[in-house]
């Protein structure tokens, strides 16, 4: 039986409250699962419990995103997001020396820029659609660049239908071989939450820092040289967001790296959650972990 799953919110001395999920022993081996636009923890929902019975698994939700709260004078940048979850990680019940991070979208900055900030936290990365080159830039981000180097109204206008249910949803079946297998509550719950008072803006000031986290590029791929961190690519290889070349570049800075594509779109997690289980924890016991 896999141990079960409980919901918390974390108060922390910065004033922000992080709701997370968790399961597993305190004494095994930490997996920390960071999500995704526009997604929270919930997306791990199905993956938590296949991991839980070897790993001790922490989810958190990332501020703007799920149920966590964060005061009103927060600034949302990548920085800012990335100190609210090492802050977490310093004050959840018996903190973590170390984990294995799994990034995915979003997630992948935060992942990299914690990384960068301890190296010798990070036992293993496992990167589901979690980019770190240019390669795996597709023509989705051509409207997001214009914002990066000019953030007017106008060029926050042409993002908004990314912030509508068919923008929401799109980015669940582009790409995935079998529509009967998504979860609509995964992309309505995304939605519903999207749509809080205040939340389009927010998402847009993040659409808007989202190039400082190109700008680390070249550091995040420095520090996989310097580290020779074991990693593993689980991508979907029908993803219009972050396409699979993104995934094979990997190996030009950690020639170790291990790349598993998916037929699967962006949120190969909802659909393929057992196979990407089954290669997470052979990856995890072939490393030492």
């Amino acid at each position: 039986m896999s141990p079960k799953v409980t919901h918390s919110t974390l108060p922390l001395p910065t004033g922000e409250k992080i709701f997370y999920r968790t399961a597993g022993p305190l004494n095994a081996p930490t997996i920390l699962l960071l999500h995704g636009y526009p997604s929270s923890s919930y997306q791990y929902r199905n993956l938590i419990p296949l991991l839980a019975p070897h790993y001790r698994v922490i989810a958190p939700d990332l501020p703007a995103f799920g149920f966590t709260s964060v005061p009103s004078t927060y600034t949302y940048t990548f920085a800012a997001l990335t100190t609210t979850i090492a802050t977490f990680l310093e004050t959840v019940p018996s903190p973590p020396e170390k984990y294995t991070v799994y990034i995915f979208d979003y997630g992948a900055p935060i992942g990299l820029r914690l990384a960068l900030a301890n190296p010798a936290a990070v036992s293993a990365i496992i990167t589901q659609s979690g980019n770190a080159y240019a390669d795996g830039l597709s023509a989705f981000w051509d409207p997001l660049k214009k914002l990066w180097i000019d953030d007017t109204p106008a060029n926050r206008d042409a993002l908004r239908p990314f912030l509508t249910l068919d923008g929401t949803k799109s980015q669940y079946t582009t790409g995935t071989r079998d529509l009967s297998l998504l979860d609509p509550a995964s992309y309505y719950l995304d939605q519903a939450l999207l749509d809080r008072p205040g939340n389009k803006e927010i998402q847009l000031d993040l659409f808007a820092d989202y190039g400082s986290n190109v700008t680390l590029y070249p550091a995040f791929q420095a520090y996989f040289r310097a580290s020779r961190v074991p990693l593993l690519a689980v991508w979907g290889k029908n993803d219009a967001i972050f396409t699979p070349e993104g995934a094979e570049a990997f190996r030009r800075d950690l020639p170790n790296a291990r790349i598993l594509l998916l037929d699967a779109g962006h949120f190969a997690v909802e659909t393929e959650t057992e196979e990407i289980a089954e290669r997470m924890l052979e990856f995890l016991k072939e490393n030492g972990i």
